[in-house]
């Protein structure tokens, strides 16, 4: 950049020093210094505009005529693209250490599921809606039990800061909960009970009553081909069998966390088959209805075919693409995924590729979170 700007104040003051009087081409050094901005830092700019300064000097010298509005509009021009391009990058820097807040908090909030918990392989993806952001209102969270694993996944009412505080606080009391309560409909009223009590203090006051959340708590037994839920006004999981994709729908679903009432509410508890080399596909509602440009749902079910989920990475990583490029590139609402896959017993992990990263999808690249952290988890 610095070598093209020297090149246009050369080249403009060699013309106009050979042109008529009548001509004046010196006016066009006022571009040089914008032209500099765009991708130049500031003190290129800088440099570049003292250039153009001393060059239209130069021409007036030469021509042995100065022009005192010719001279105060290049350097005003000139300290004024100088004085934004240090603002542009102090926003910039500033946006970098706010990225870098944004991971570590996902980090400490939503950290990345691993990828094996017992006869399990698992995998996540979180995409969230806010530009820059890298978690919202969706959550997940798996804690290994003496006969199993549980898991939950869910979306939180609203968006932004209260989003987030309220999915904190059910990670931390799930976390806490599910080593400690036999069943799951106890750990799903002990959670409801815990939305309406204790998350209103992680949000504004006006904001205490809107609490509640949408979630599936899940168990699945090491030594049974299962896998019991407890659904909460949340989509049904997804089972991905040889050929066929498989809704599994709740019998009796639960009203969302922080809506029901202890006495009144009945957490149903459903059974469902899962075998070795089963999949299932958990996902939050900013998945199935996000829209594209013509205001179609994205058809999730529809969209899952065996060659795509041999394992659970690669079915994030075509989900993820499929519906990013569904939507054009950014969605409405933020969107979580877990894909588990249920190994033969005794089966060893099977090494894959770590999935890409989430910024590099909106450069043409697909990049997922979930193995890892920002959005599969990276």
């Amino acid at each position: 950049m610095l070598a093209v700007a020297l090149l246009l104040i050369l080249t403009i003051t060699l013309i106009d020093v050979q042109v008529p009087s009548s001509v004046h081409l010196g006016d066009l050094l006022i571009m040089v210094p914008a032209i500099a901005s765009w991708h130049a830092s500031s003190r290129v700019t800088a440099l570049v505009t003292i250039m153009a300064v001393w060059a239209l000097m130069a021409i007036c010298l030469v021509r042995n005529s100065v022009n005192p509005p010719q001279v105060a509009a290049l350097i005003a021009t000139s300290v004024a693209v100088t004085i934004a391009r240090y603002l542009a990058e102090h926003r910039q820097r500033k946006l970098v250490q706010l990225r870098a807040v944004a991971e570590t908090a996902q980090r400490a909030i939503l950290p990345p599921l691993p990828r094996r918990l017992g006869p399990l392989r698992l995998a996540s993806v979180y995409l969230a809606a806010e530009e820059e952001a890298h978690i919202g209102g969706d959550f997940y969270a798996a804690v290994r039990t003496p006969t199993g694993t549980r898991l939950i996944i869910g979306d939180v009412r609203g968006k932004g800061l209260p989003a987030v505080g309220g999915a904190a606080h059910i990670i931390g009391t799930f976390r806490d909960a599910a080593r400690r309560l036999a069943t799951l409909p106890e750990l799903a009223a002990y959670l409801d009970s815990s939305v309406r009590s204790d998350a209103p203090e992680a949000v504004a006051p006006e904001q205490a009553e809107e609490v509640f959340a949408t979630a599936v708590i899940l168990e699945i037994p090491d030594a049974e081909p299962l896998v019991r839920s407890v659904t909460c006004g949340h989509p049904p999981l997804l089972r991905l069998r040889a050929n066929d994709v498989v809704p599994l729908e709740a019998g009796q679903p639960a009203p969302p966390l922080g809506l029901g009432t202890m006495a009144q509410t009945t957490y149903h508890l459903d059974t469902f088959s899962l075998r070795a080399q089963d999949t299932l596909l958990l996902y939050t509602d900013g998945a199935i209805e996000a829209r594209n440009a013509d205001g179609a749902f994205y058809p999730l079910a529809k969209r899952l075919t065996p060659q795509n989920h041999r394992h659970p990475v690669a079915l994030l990583n075509h989900v993820h693409g499929d519906l990013l490029n569904h939507v054009g590139g950014r969605l409405g609402d933020d969107a979580a995924l877990i894909a588990i896959e249920r190994q033969t017993s005794g089966g060893t992990p099977h090494e894959w590729p770590s999935p890409r990263s989430v910024e590099s999808v909106i450069a043409g690249e697909v990049e997922v979170h979930g193995v890892q952290a920002t959005g599969v988890h990276t």
